[in-house]
């Protein structure tokens, strides 16, 4: 058992009264981590101590940030067996998925790190004689990060990468579900010596997240809010924000579908499938839900995807040779295995897998999904995949935008120019043509439409979500006014 602690202006800290919750390991039910529940005064301190540090990081020239940036994937990346001991323990997944964890975060702070110098702003031509009109990108402020525990590292590392080199200081709330990975993100950036107070992290017992989030969003400190989770909880984000007038990046939930069109590799495509669907139990927001295939080729890409599912096994993440983990919960385990059940008996036929023990649930294809079956809209996010059959290109489309959800998306098709043309009439905010729906690069813009949120986290796109755009004239001459 690991105890966690608070990270609040260079100090880590208890609560301020004591109060501290329990984080279970998903495989064997033992204690993974004992971490510090913070209380409203907590939150207050930590918003605080990010503001108390802005006028100086803020004030960095942008190189130096850059340095200290730089500093600190190098840092991140010295603590990977750390990260990988309590990331295993408190979420269940192999040490694999941990290891890829560290290295896509530590990418993520030196591409941020590079944005440093890439906030630039224009100037504007004006109509008043002898003004000089421009248009500058400053800092906001402090900016509060709140990030999920199913890829913990790199979406921590995200929630607050792209703010500080913006020059922001920041409040990362971490997950109930992983708080030892969330503060040794802290621990990671402090050893960097960033500066006391420029990063600080808020774990909270789960009863007191409703209360946490409200005090943080409100706190008038705090001038920019990230949430990467849920769709359902992402809409409480987006109210509380709306309240409190703060603008609000949200990467929400999806339904990613995978297009297998009549000319396609089936090769290829059940490769990309098969890694898209069960990569981390599927519980990622990018994961596969939905293979949307050609009538044409459908009994033989089921049957080629079946193939390569079938080796995989789920169990024990510390086992050598396991390449998949638990789910996050037994609760999880039981939601995905009702899916499955309502849609067998509702004429899907499992082809594959779906057995499950305790938070254990093996790789699960249903075939021949149909709109009768609760699994064709609603997010799995677990180790299933429903496979659905199109008339042609044209109802394939149909089925892939019949989603609330519109984060990833992929077709696959050997003619090229056809694939970009079908991409574009895909409601997503990402589509890849022959490349599967699990895909992120730092300098990308990563972002959804529709349930699956607004605003872009990546590379140049968002310096937009965390700067303030000022209009500042200089007068260089005298004016004329009516009176």
């Amino acid at each position: 058992m690991q105890t966690v602690n608070l990270l609040i202006g260079g100090r880590l800290l208890p609560s301020s009264t004591g109060a501290t919750f329990d984080r279970l390991d998903p495989f064997n039910g033992a204690i993974a981590s004992r971490a510090a529940a913070a209380t409203i005064e907590d939150a207050d301190m930590a918003v605080a101590a990010a503001q108390t540090a802005f006028p100086a990081w803020s004030a960095l020239a942008a190189t130096e940030r850059r340095k200290r940036l730089l500093r600190a994937a190098d840092v991140l990346e010295s603590m990977a067996d750390e990260f990988i001991e309590i990331g295993v323990a408190e979420t269940g997944g192999t040490p694999g998925w941990y290891g890829f964890n560290i290295a896509l975060a530590a990418s993520i702070l030196r591409e941020a790190a590079s944005i440093t110098t890439q906030i630039t702003g224009e100037v504007i031509p004006s109509d008043v004689p002898g003004s000089v009109a421009m248009a500058v990108r400053r800092p906001c402020g402090v900016v509060l990060g709140i990030a999920p525990w199913n890829a913990p590292v790199i979406l921590g590392i995200r929630a607050i990468a792209m703010p500080l080199a913006c020059g922001n200081t920041v409040v990362l709330k971490g997950s109930e579900f992983c708080p030892g990975v969330h503060s040794l993100i802290g621990v990671a950036l402090q050893n960097a010596d960033l500066g006391d107070g420029v990063v600080n992290v808020i774990l909270n017992a789960p009863a007191d997240a409703p209360a946490i989030v409200e005090r943080l969003i409100g706190n008038p400190a705090v001038r920019r809010v990230n949430f990467t989770g849920s769709t359902p909880v992402g809409r409480i984000i987006a109210q509380t924000a709306a309240k409190h007038l703060k603008p609000v990046l949200l990467e929400l939930g999806g339904k990613a579908p995978l297009l297998v069109l009549e000319d396609a590799d089936l090769d290829a495509a059940a490769a990309a499938a098969n890694f898209g669907s069960f990569m981390n139990q599927g519980q990622i927001c990018m994961s596969t839900d939905r293979i949307i295939v050609d009538e044409a080729v459908a009994d033989v890409f089921v049957q080629k995807l079946v193939a390569r599912a079938a080796p995989l096994v789920a169990g024990d993440p510390r086992r050598k040779g396991i390449a998949l983990g638990t789910l996050i919960s037994r609760d999880a385990a039981t939601r995905i295995g009702e899916l499955v059940q309502d849609a067998t008996a509702k004429g899907a036929h499992l082809v594959l897998g779906g057995s499950i023990d305790g938070s254990v649930m093996q790789p699960a294809v249903l075939d021949r999904v149909t709109s009768a079956m609760t699994i064709y809209s609603e997010e799995s996010f677990g180790p299933v995949v429903a496979v659905l059959r199109a008339s042609d290109e044209g109802d394939a489309i149909r089925l892939a935008n019949d989603s609330r959800f519109g984060l990833s998306a992929s077709v696959f098709t050997r003619n090229s120019s056809r694939g970009l043309r079908v991409a574009e009439q895909i409601q997503s905010g990402i589509c890849h043509v022959n490349g599967p729906t699990v895909h992120d690069e730092p300098n990308m813009p990563f972002g959804g439409v529709k349930d699956s949120g607004y605003g872009r986290f990546g590379g140049r796109a968002a310096i937009a979500e965390f700067t303030d755009l000022r209009w500042i004239s200089v007068q260089t001459g005298p004016r004329k006014y009516p009176f």
